[in-house]
């Protein structure tokens, strides 16, 4: 009997230790640095579920994102195209957005409420975040949705504006309606990255008309399938914070303050791409090697994104291309041949999977100090 009650106690202590070592996130959990005087927050605005046109409940897409550490996300249903409606009828089209609630409640993923407003072109897709109340953007005029988003304090972005079903030369074309949407405060973002896609007119249009930069998954069916199992993480949009609430990360995107990523691409404004970058890199050691002019420089890579780099400097590069991978999480060290012995350097690379503009590459500096 008092083996048996051990046995019972070690059993009991085991779960408890299990229990508290719990953790939601995958192998491929995300992390990307803070920048300086705001928490740099990972979310996902574009999801849908079997509560429109999409394969999984609600409660799956908050695993989802729990499994790769995102902070936020926003399962925005389509408001006018319902293909499960005969399985799933919800005259409640805040239905997801309460499963997801729930669900959510003790892990610190926040929801965002947000619905998808589904018309053929010129009016094109849109996403309403930090909406109070779906069931009031659906009308027959379009412009009605817009102006009741902008009622309810939403922030909206145009969806996937090169889509060739909707744009059949594959490039984002804005409609008069939209731009008037622009001009009425009722438009404020659009997607730079969809799902697989990057258009860079579709850059070219934000930077045109002051429009945050947005990437996002568009996810139907399991992020497993179509993204994990083949190596690869989901496009998020980074979105720089004051700190990890609604109203804060609501107050970032009508600032701009973001930056779309899909895995080693790294797409937004000059002011907020250069310093997430400069964080993402490391400078680990930086000291000569002996007897030599050849500065060596360690660089840990601490982003989940891949980060390929050009030297810029006038210095050359001793065993190792001027063009390199710093993989995510790893380190690399460079040998720079100075030629002379240095007390600093200032290390200028260009960071080629990065965009602040179509086809323009921002070039990162770190003033060093030697060792």
């Amino acid at each position: 009997m008092k083996r048996i009650l051990l046995i019972l106690a070690i059993f009991s202590t085991l779960q408890i230790i299990n229990s508290q070592s719990h953790s939601h996130n995958g192998q491929l959990a995300l992390t990307y640095p803070n920048i300086e005087g705001y928490l740099t927050l990972k979310t996902d605005l574009h999801q849908h579920t079997v509560f429109s046109d999409g394969n999984v409940w609600p409660t799956i897409r908050v695993q989802e994102a729990l499994r790769e550490n995102l902070d936020a996300i926003s399962l925005t249903e389509h408001l006018e195209y319902q293909p499960h409606i005969d399985d799933i009828p919800h005259p409640d089209r805040n239905r997801s957005y309460l499963l997801a609630l729930e669900e959510a409640k003790e892990h610190g993923l926040v929801i965002v409420h947000g619905s998808e407003i589904t018309r053929s072109e010129p009016v094109g897709h849109s996403n309403a975040v930090f909406i109070s109340d779906a069931n009031k953007l659906m009308a027959d005029d379009p412009a009605i949705p817009f102006q009741e988003a902008k009622k309810q304090n939403a922030f909206v972005f145009w969806n996937h504006p090169a889509w060739y079903a909707q744009s059949p030369s594959g490039n984002p074309v804005l409609s008069d309606f939209q731009e008037e949407r622009i001009n009425n405060g009722e438009l404020h973002g659009i997607e730079v990255i969809n799902s697989l896609d990057y258009a860079q007119e579709s850059l070219a249009l934000a930077l045109k008309y002051n429009l945050t930069i947005m990437g996002t998954s568009d996810i139907h069916g399991l992020i497993d399938w179509d993204y994990i199992e083949k190596g690869m993480h989901r496009p998020i949009t980074l979105v720089f914070a004051k700190d990890k609430s609604l109203e804060s990360m609501r107050e970032a995107l009508f600032a701009g303050r973001t930056v779309a990523v899909y895995n080693s691409l790294l797409v937004g404004k000059a002011e907020f791409l250069i310093p997430l970058i400069k964080a993402s890199i490391k400078i680990n050691e930086v000291t000569y090697i002996p007897e030599t002019q050849v500065l060596k420089v360690e660089l840990e890579n601490i982003s989940s994104s891949d980060l390929m780099f050009e030297n810029q400097m006038a210095y050359t590069l001793y065993s190792k291309p001027p063009v390199f991978e710093i993989p995510a999480g790893e380190v690399v060290t460079l040998q720079i041949k100075t030629l002379e012995k240095k007390e600093s350097i200032t290390l200028a690379l260009k960071a080629l999977g990065s965009y602040t503009a179509p086809k323009e590459q921002p070039v990162i500096m770190w003033e060093i100090k030697v060792e």
